[in-house]
């Protein structure tokens, strides 16, 4: 069937169609990435089987300085500058530091409390295919315009291996960059997209709270810290929804908290640890200073010492319109129009946004639900799969970018 996309394109005058071998190729890839999890800094074996699948297609990748993840262009010689913006395509290549519980699955993780339950291994695919069949197309002179892959380390780890990527040089020469996220909300052979904001910004806090302890029948003589930790955990919260436009969405949120050991005494110290989400790039920059001061402000009525470890996370996933729209367009060549459906933003976090500091970009939601399920399996949790025709569709939508983003000049 032809499909007509807004550039005028059919879908099927488009190269870039995954071959039945190449899919199955890319399925058991995914598969060792899958029972092979690798953390934040530590996916060695996870660039080596990368590099030694680009090296095999005749392309030339460079493992990045910190010594895990790479950059590989197509179409350019080695030292070649580009005539024309180069468009990147981002994968993150970690796992997390959770155990895999699928229990009747031949690939799951064989590393204890290791698991790739967000899709990394997806994601890496996805962008490997993409970068074997532009490979070869560019090998028969179809591939117009160069395409920059970059396969990411520490997506996971605050504040993002993106910076450290980016230090190293993978934005040079790129006017452009996309990006997906496997989504178990969204059916496989379907994406989730939307302009503007798309994630959320996502920082770390640490609040320790300090004072004289002593009896529990004399709380007059002591900081009563169980009861102005518990003020903190209440209080601060809801004094920061009061503090801000609500439409901004800033939102802390306690993980964990910690105090006492004994029931007839009051500690000394209190801990308090959690996350602050906030879907606006403008209150994510003033986000520090007014829950600096909401802390402050509860733990000196109780008459707590406090100390506030707040780190920088990441800024909101901002998806430009242009960018979006090449993505839609992208899709509804390959699979049709009504294979986009409007996504909301989430309160999760993405070190994609630290590229969108730098260059018009946009990521899109990877649908990976299997058809009949019901109950999606979500990300972060051990039973997390996906299924794996999604690749096919990631890899599809790519392409068909890259030869749109050479039509639009």
């Amino acid at each position: 069937m032809s499909l007509e996309s807004e550039s005028g394109l059919a879908g099927d005058a488009l190269p870039g169609v995954l071959s039945e071998s190449l899919h199955a190729e890319l399925v058991a890839f995914r598969r060792d990435l899958h029972m092979h999890p690798e953390l934040g800094n530590q996916e060695f074996r996870t660039t080596a089987a990368i590099k030694e699948r680009l090296e095999k297609a005749g392309l030339r990748p460079r493992v990045l300085a910190t010594g895990t993840g790479l950059v590989c262009d197509i179409g350019l010689k080695e030292g070649e500058r580009p005539g024309v913006p180069l468009l990147a395509l981002r994968a993150d290549i970690d796992a997390l530091p959770i155990p895999d519980t699928k229990s009747d699955c031949p690939y799951r993780s064989t590393v204890p409390d290791r698991a790739h339950a967000c899709g990394h291994d997806m994601h890496t695919t996805v962008v490997l295919g993409t970068g074997l069949v532009l490979a070869d197309l560019h090998a028969k002179g179809l591939l117009g315009r160069p395409v920059r892959l970059i396969f990411q380390p520490a997506e996971e780890v605050l504040p993002g291996g993106a910076l450290s990527a980016i230090e190293d040089g993978v934005l040079n020469g790129v006017g452009r960059i996309l990006a997906l996220h496997c989504d178990p909300r969204v059916d496989a052979g379907r994406i989730g997209l939307r302009h503007g904001p798309i994630t959320s910004a996502c920082d770390r806090l640490e609040v320790l709270l300090d004072g004289p302890g002593g009896h529990t029948a004399r709380p007059h003589l002591t900081t009563d810290l169980v009861t102005a930790a518990a003020r903190v955990a209440v209080d601060v919260p809801a004094l920061i929804a009061r503090r801000v436009d609500t439409r901004v969405g800033l939102a802390l949120t306690w993980g964990r908290i910690e105090s006492g050991h004994a029931p007839n005494v009051v500690p000394q110290h209190a801990e308090l640890a959690g996350t602050v989400r906030c879907l606006d790039l403008e209150a994510w920059r003033q986000a520090p200073d007014i829950v600096h001061a909401a802390i402050d402000e509860v733990a000196t009525m109780h008459r707590a010492k406090s100390e506030i470890n707040y780190v920088r996370g990441v800024p909101p996933v901002v998806n430009d319109k242009g960018s979006a729209d090449l993505l839609r367009r992208a899709m509804a060549a390959r699979r049709g129009r009504d294979a986009v459906e409007s996504t909301e933003q989430s309160l999760g976090g993405e070190d994609f946004s630290w590229y969108l500091e730098h260059v018009p970009g946009a990521m899109a939601r990877l649908g990976v639900r299997r058809p009949g399920e019901r109950t999606a399996r979500d990300l972060h949790q051990g039973d997390f799969d996906a299924d794996e025709d999604a690749i096919t569709v990631g890899v599809e939508m790519f392409t068909a970018a890259a030869f749109l983003e050479e039509n639009d000049g």
